[in-house]
């Protein structure tokens, strides 16, 4: 018996629409990075981006558990000695919580020219109102 290995070209990418609402952020981004690197489908191959499409509505009702609000620290550094700038999650989540969503999403993805490309593939908007209706998404429960 042989190993069947699978190019981008060999299956089908589907579009995929999920609702933020009442979710938890953590356990939605696990959800997503799963999709998105094609680990939910039985043609799953480790060295090929055989995921689909998925594009997340009313990221601003997400919620997060415990004190994860003020405790959690985003940080980004400039390059520049003394460049470091941090931001807890509540003013992340005032801003854009898409942003939020994102950054859980990419941490979950391989570090590589292939996680990258996984992550082109995610769409998160703060509100019901998306641009993706001509690829007719599937609703998907989690």
């Amino acid at each position: 018996m042989r190993t069947q290995s699978y190019k981008r070209t060999d299956i089908e990418e589907s579009w995929l629409l999920i609702d933020a609402k009442g979710k938890t952020l953590g356990r939605l981004a696990s959800e997503v990075a799963s999709i998105l690197s094609g680990k939910n489908k039985p043609e799953y191959t480790p060295n090929a981006d055989l995921g689909d499409f998925v594009v997340v509505v009313n990221a601003n009702e997400i919620h997060v558990t415990g004190k994860k609000l003020d405790q959690k620290i985003y940080y980004r550094h400039s390059g520049y000695p003394g460049g470091i700038k941090s931001k807890p999650l509540r003013d992340i989540m005032e801003n854009s919580a898409s942003d939020a969503i994102k950054s859980a999403v990419k941490g979950m993805l391989p570090k590589s020219k292939l996680g990258r490309q996984m992550f082109t593939k995610l769409k998160v908007y703060n509100d019901d109102n998306h641009p993706h209706a001509a690829q007719k998404p599937v609703t998907l429960d989690i």
